[in-house]
């Protein structure tokens, strides 16, 4: 299998989330870089290096220092429209640019008015957006036409009852599989933390559409916007039949748990009190789509990393050249993949995410498929996160997605190599046979929870880095397509 191959599915993935390609066209400014005040020009150079790499807190606070010595100018009035955007602030986002007229202002304000839930004026402004013949915005076009089909409605619209518990199936990977009802009939969906918006299957004829999701019998929510997409593909990887794609701007009004030793995914009509055991993780949105984490590499001088969270890959961590050095792993010492033609694969002596240290973390080299994702989000990337790493953890999201709660599991359920030390090493292969005994069925009309296939035989421990290498990888993380 070669490189090529194996990333061939996610090339196709991160389209979504490459979002706006302004050829040849840049923001007019009235004034040139030789007019900045000199401390100014400090304050937004470090805003700006500091967004690049997902540290909005201080991207934030250096570009308000900026504008409060340039009020006016264009340049950092756009930049904290963008940190605003990524920090889910729609309001301040709009506020920043409420008189710029470019086609970056565009895309921001279009943006900030689709997530904040301003259909008619995100349908107007994306509009406006892609009568720019220099801009190409895949995300634009498909939400364009979705947000004109919902003028008029609310979206997110939650009814029923407080909370609803579902059972998650298992497929013979970490992969998060949550049964519901979509639009009455029952269907299996999957946590995509890599998308922005819902994906439906679009094998059977689905077009893009506002639908209907009910989760336990007992909430229910009304008038969600998803996109449309061949899901068979994804499907036979992960060897269960998903019907939907459950994007970040789904779970962020869901209130949602996942726990996938335990089982439950969780959706609530409010948010939690914080758990006694769990660590604080703040998240942020590359463009309002991308979830990022912060996090740190390494056992000895910890560095600080970034990273993309993608539910979609059952991998625990793809890292580039540059992650693998700040965890002190020589990338040219990687173990090949047997099979896998270049990959290579190793194991992280540390990944310290809040205030948890987690030690031993197999992962892959993932150098090419990173720098495609931050050619289309423009940032710089530590490495991916997959459903494989977070399997190890009880997650919630709260205060709107800004938030996650890590929490420990116990010890036992941290042995199970099943969740943790046998992540296929592969970013995708739909030729990979994925190994699973038997798919899950969908859940039966009334949404009862779908029957847990056999469990697959105990996999081997994840190897140390100087270990011989394992066998050839049996499961392949999913395609789709990226906000």
């Amino acid at each position: 299998m070669s490189i090529s191959r194996a990333f061939s599915s996610l090339r196709r993935s991160s389209a979504w989330i490459s979002v706006v390609v302004l050829t040849g066209c840049t923001a007019s400014f009235a004034s040139g870089d030789a007019e900045w005040p000199p401390t100014a020009r400090k304050w937004f150079d470090r805003a700006e290096a500091s967004f690049r790499v997902g540290d909005t807190e201080d991207a934030r606070a250096a570009v308000d220092n900026a504008l409060r010595v340039v009020p006016n100018r264009e340049e950092a009035r756009l930049l904290s429209a963008k940190i605003a955007l990524a920090d889910l602030e729609y309001d301040r986002a709009l506020a920043s640019i409420n008189d710029i007229q470019t086609s970056e202002a565009s895309s921001v304000r279009g943006r900030a008015y689709w997530y904040g839930g301003q259909v008619e004026k995100a349908a107007d402004e994306l509009e406006r957006l892609l009568a720019d013949p220099e801009v190409r915005d895949p995300w634009a076009k498909e939400i364009a036409k979705l947000a004109r089909l919902g003028v008029g409605r609310t979206p997110f619209a939650i009814s029923g009852g407080l909370v609803a518990v579902t059972d998650m199936p298992r497929a013979g990977t970490p992969s998060l599989i949550v049964p519901l009802e979509l639009n009455g009939e029952p269907a299996l969906g999957l946590v995509a933390t890599g998308m922005a918006e819902a994906v439906i299957d679009s094998s059977g004829g689905a077009r893009p559409s506002w639908v209907s999701l009910r989760f336990g019998e007992r909430i229910e929510v009304r008038d969600v916007p998803a996109l449309a997409e061949d899901l068979s593909g994804l499907s036979k990887q992960i060897n269960a039949p998903i019907k939907i794609l459950l994007g970040v701007n789904v779970l962020r009004h869901l209130h949602p748990t996942f726990d996938f030793a335990g089982g439950q995914f969780v959706v609530r009509s409010f948010d939690p009190p914080t758990p006694p055991a769990a660590t604080t993780v703040r998240l942020s949105y590359i463009r309002g789509g991308g979830m990022l984490m912060r996090g740190a590499l390494g056992s000895e001088a910890a560095q600080s990393c970034s990273l993309l969270v993608d539910t979609t890959h059952t991998f625990t961590v793809a890292l580039d050249d540059g992650g693998w050095k700040k965890a002190g792993i020589n990338p040219n010492t990687l173990t090949p993949v047997p099979g896998g033609g270049q990959l290579k694969h190793g194991v992280l002596p540390l990944i310290k995410l809040g205030a948890f240290d987690v030690p031993r973390v197999p992962g892959i080299a993932g150098e090419s498929v990173i720098k495609q994702r931050e050619d289309g989000l423009g940032v710089e990337l530590d490495g991916l996160i997959g459903s494989g790493l977070l399997a190890t953890f009880r997650v919630t999201l709260v205060d709107g997605g800004r938030t996650m709660w890590l929490e420990d599991l116990p010890q036992e359920a941290l042995n199970q190599p099943s969740l943790f030390a046998n992540q296929p090493p592969v970013l995708d292969d739909p030729d990979v046979d994925t190994g699973a005994e038997e798919t899950p069925e969908a859940p039966a009309k009334g949404g009862k929870a779908a029957p847990k296939p056999k469990a697959p035989a105990a996999p081997k421990a994840a190897p140390a880095p100087a270990a011989p290498a394992p066998a050839a990888p049996k499961a392949a993380p999913p395609a789709g397509s990226k906000p």
